[in-house]
């Protein structure tokens, strides 16, 4: 997966099964090496098999075989399984069948060219002899002599130092160029990275090497590079220094001894020669056939042959090319013609598979035209795995144009090249496509594999199709196949997308009843599913139970059980899982990180998000964008957005290109502000940068526009919508008509509700309570109580801050009768009120105390009460302003005065505020915009919060 996010969707790969090899008697070695790699293989491991390999970044594990392929397997109903597969889509679930015997098991080699151990490390360069003691003192002119020398010596490397030029040591022999510029590039733009080569093996380095920074920023770039001196990369501690000229003062010589270093010739016995030769072979192909994860052991059966056949370079090719790693296999392929050794068909197809495992199409087809070039036509293998490396990058046009070549080219396809052009439109959720295929596959009279079953019900899970999924299920059954955990692992993935658990957990007790143990793919999908639920115990109860199983998580189960701890807000835990992770050398990923950055940004505490993102480039993670997004996302609530373009500075030189969602959170920012000439600017850079525009970014500027009162320039961002027919959805009308609501136009409010009716888009609380806020600004009390009872009408329920728009409506209207009658419903719908409320309707009971009767007096000492019990207290100036309407209605104190005053702050004094404030603040309500949803382009853990306070 990539990276991810964590994704419990599983993807399937077919590799087709090769020709038959040569004739020989090692033709068993040939057929195991080219034998086709299962679907199921790719993504669940068998707990029965003892030798799954896994590692730390990539977990390629086994499974079972096809129950058709052996001879003991019982006998089926019907030739063609799938054939009444998609006649009727309203089969029920049958009960499962007890398995009769455990799974067969086949191993499969799956390693990744980065996880290749590194060779011992280099020789440590002998240090520099000091000279012997002597008896006597030297002479003043030898000790003159030698100290100049020194310091010419000292001056010429001062010389050949360059500046933003620094020294990497102790890198991995096995490190590329592009590696360390990737690394390294987070610091400054880069000029030249220059890696020193091996003497013998020019695709190794010597274990350091240099980087040159560019531009007028290289020597604080290199100083900035040198802080990170002992950072973890790739397994590795660097030593990261400033360079000291000594490399460019010997590179001419350095370059002379390079070049005449060369390989030296081994004498070899010309007696026995055959005899060797043929044992060497021999003890290739055993170590091949037992040993094939044992890549060293495999490496040095092959070195020790003499004098390799073409057979011997097809394997090593097929060997490189099922690890993953294409550049040694074209090593390997050119190597074996430099020899004078022409490819086969045979040869071609392994190169071709392992360009198609590496996911380097281009390279793949230049080795096709290669091969026409030579007159070599291809062959069922190859049409197989071109269609299967186009299915994998998601390419699926590609893909049906070489299936349309192979069925025009080839007599008759298989089920292997059928099962990857059906994953290629399960990937691409063309499930109408995938079905035909299927039918059409049945009427060439080719059996169905279990494999392309897995495939169809990945394709029905992407698109949440329950009843067609099961249906498959059953179908696999009634066909004679055994589900494996794979089969299982498809429903339990079905249930944790849509949602039900409780279904995936009936799923794991079947599997339980069959004697089908879990592993580590359907734990970590249980597990993400109850983290969507935020059910955070049961989510650790399944960790429990694998490490009760005995199985040791992997990077991805950590990953998610730090999702847990940031979802409960245990940020310690969380950061101590990752240096558990550590540990268990496990090495942390960018989306380890991230949501711990995350979590401490939404949180406020940025110092804390920046210590963690320092962590993170220390163990050797290169920042994403997303993880700048997630601090710029931190600073934009805290209104600091000064630091936030510093942020959006640091990710150009960084080389990390800003994506829309960066810009549409600054203009979030800028729109909270009012600052609608910032806001346009990081719009006009979306636009310039040829970024997608969406509605996100065209409600940050609406927002901007309506926060600072230009509804006109808002009118024509709807205007410019419409022209590249994005459609208004609720957030937008939400912000234009709190902006007219703002103006107290009730008419372009009243105007935009109608709008809504029209676009068919649903009003929702925060639609009406700004239209509510239009009404009373207007003095139309009688139009916003209508309002409300359309709400009740459709089922919208008023929340706090409709009750205390109503209430600042009627205070406004001087009815304070009416406001107390809004405050007693709000209390029996079981709504708490806040501080606003009582803000509000107690200037609104003072202000009118003087000429209304006593059940104001009453009211007024009620809801003192109130906010005694609740532990409200109001700020200074508010009990200025309630001061001065006191003495309004008790000039000599009274019941009302006492318990008023218990609601001021701790140091009030009236004398000494009454004759230092002589301002009064007035009160005028204005709406949250949290009401408005300020953010929808974020979900609801990443929305931008305003701080706005009434």
């Amino acid at each position: 997966m990539d990276i991810l996010s964590f994704s419990s969707t599983a993807h399937y790969s077919h590799t087709p099964i090769p020709p038959p090899p040569s004739a020989g008697k090692h033709h068993t070695i040939s057929k195991f090496i080219l034998s086709s790699s299962k679907l199921s293989q790719d993504h669940y491991s068998s707990p029965h098999n003892p030798t799954t390999t896994t590692t730390t970044n990539l977990r390629r594990p086994t499974t079972t075989n096809n129950p058709l392929q052996n001879t003991s397997s019982p006998q089926y109903p019907e030739k063609n399984p799938l054939h009444k597969l998609f006649k009727n889509s309203h089969n029920t679930p049958t009960p499962l069948t007890n398995s009769p015997s455990p799974d067969t098991l086949s191993n499969k080699l799956w390693l990744s060219s980065k996880l290749t151990p590194p060779p011992p490390p280099p020789p440590t360069p002998t240090p520099t002899p000091t000279p012997p003691l002597l008896n006597q003192e030297p002479e003043k002119a030898e000790i003159k002599d030698e100290v100049l020398e020194n310091s010419e010596e000292n001056d010429k490397e001062m010389e050949f130092r360059e500046k933003g030029k620094i020294f990497v040591g102790n890198l991995p022999l096995w490190v590329k160029k592009n590696e360390v510029a990737e690394f390294f590039r987070q610091f400054g733009p880069i000029k030249n990275v220059i890696i020193v080569k091996g003497h013998h093996d020019l695709e190794k380095n010597m274990g350091f090497g240099f980087v040159i920074y560019d531009g007028g920023t290289a020597e604080k770039a290199a100083m900035k590079a040198v802080e990170f001196d002992g950072v973890e990369f790739h397994g590795r501690v660097l030593t990261v220094k400033l360079d000291n000229g000594r490399r460019m003062k010997g590179k001419s010589v350095e370059r002379a001894m390079w070049v005449g270093t060369g390989e030296n010739v081994r004498e070899e016995y010309r007696s026995k020669w055959h005899e060797e030769r043929e044992g060497s072979r021999g003890e290739f192909w055993k170590v091949l056939e037992t040993q094939p994860e044992n890549w060293q052991a495999v490496l040095q059966a092959f070195e020790r042959i003499k004098k390799p056949s073409r057979k011997e370079f097809g394997l090593m090719v097929n060997y490189y090319g099922r690890r993953g790693d294409m550049h040694r296999a074209r090593e390997t392929f050119e190597k074996m013609r430099a020899r004078g050794i022409e490819p086969s068909l045979h040869v071609y197809t392994n190169l071709i598979h392992a360009y198609t495992v590496g996911r380097d199409m281009e390279e793949a087809l230049s080795c096709v035209r290669k091969m026409r070039d030579e007159g070599i036509k291809m062959s069922l293998v190859t049409y197989s795995i071109i269609v299967g490396g186009f299915a994998k990058v998601g390419n699926i046009e590609a893909a049906e144009l070489w299936f349309k070549e192979a069925k025009e080219t080839l007599p008759d396809l298989n089920a292997i090249i059928y099962g990857n052009i059906i994953y290629a439109n399960c990937q691409t959720c063309n499930m109408n496509r995938a079905e035909a295929l299927v039918r059409k596959m049945e009427e060439e009279g080719i059996d169905a594999t279990i494999d392309i079953y897995h495939t169809m019900m990945d394709g029905y899970t992407m698109i949440q199709n329950e009843d067609k999924c099961l249906m498959v299920f059953d179908r696999l059954k009634e066909c004679g196949f055994t589900p494996s955990v794979i089969t299982y692992g498809c429903l339990i993935n079905l249930y944790t997308k849509m949602g039900k658990v409780c279904k995936a957990l009936e799923v794991s007790d079947m599997m339980k009843q069959e004697r089908i143990k879990h592993n580590m793919k359907t734990y970590s999908m249980l597990i993400n599913g109850f983290i969507k639920l935020k059910d955070w115990v049961n989510a650790f109860s399944i960790f429990e139970d694998i490490i009760g199983d005995g199985l040791k998580p992997d990077v991805i189960l950590y990953n998610n059980i730090i999702r847990a701890f940031c979802g409960m807000g245990n940020m310690e835990r969380a950061i101590r899982t990752v240096e558990e992770m550590k540990k268990e050398r496990h090495r942390p990923t960018s989306r380890t990180f991230m949501p711990i950055i995350h979590s401490f940004a939404r949180a406020g505490q940025m110092r804390k998000a920046l210590d963690v993102f320092d962590m993170m480039r220390k163990s050797g993670c290169i920042p994403t964008v997303q993880t700048y997004n997630a601090l710029i996302l931190g600073l934009v609530g805290k209104r600091q957005m000064e630091k936030a373009e510093g942020i959006l500075d640091e990710m150009l030189l960084a080389g990390i290109t800003p994506n829309e969602h960066t810009y549409t959170t600054i203009m979030h920012g800028y729109a909270s502000l009012g600052d609608t000439g910032k806001a346009f600017e990081y719009f006009c850079k979306v636009k310039n940068e040829g970024l997608e525009l969406d509605v996100y970014t065209y409600e940050a500027l609406l927002k901007a526009c309506c926060k600072s009162g230009r509804m006109q320039s808002a009118l024509a961002v709807t205007k410019e919508m419409k022209a590249r027919n994005i459609p208004r959805n609720t957030f937008i009308f939400n912000i234009l008509i709190d902006g007219w609501a703002r103006r107290g136009d009730v008419w372009e409010a009243a105007d935009l509700m109608q709008q809504m009716r029209q676009e068919g888009v649903q009003p929702d609380i925060h639609t009406y309570t700004s239209f509510i806020n239009a009404c009373c600004k207007a003095g139309d009390m009688l139009r916003a109580m209508k309002t409300i009872e359309e709400m009740e009408a459709i089922g919208v329920e008023p929340n706090v801050k409709t009750y205390t728009t109503l209430i600042h409506g009627w205070s406004r209207a001087s009815l304070p009768e009416k406001a107390l009658k809004c405050f007693e419903e709000m209390k029996k719908a079981q709504l708490k009120p806040d501080k606003a409320v009582y803000h509000c309707l107690m200037t609104s009971l003072l202000s009118r105390a003087t000429v209304a009767e006593d059940y104001i007096h009453t009211g007024i000492v009620s809801i003192c009460e109130e906010m005694i019990g609740c532990g409200l207290t109001v700020d200074m100036g508010t009990a200025v302003h309630w001061s001065k309407c006191l003495r309004k209605i008790e000039s000599s104190g009274g019941s009302i005065t006492e318990a008023l005053q218990k609601t001021f702050p701790p140091d009030w004094n009236s004398h000494k505020t009454l004759d230092a404030i002589s301002n009064d603040r007035g009160f005028d309500y204005e709406l949250d915009e949290n009401d408005i949803n300020d953010a929808s382009f974020y979900d609801s853990e990443t929305d931008i919060e305003d701080d706005t306070e009434i």
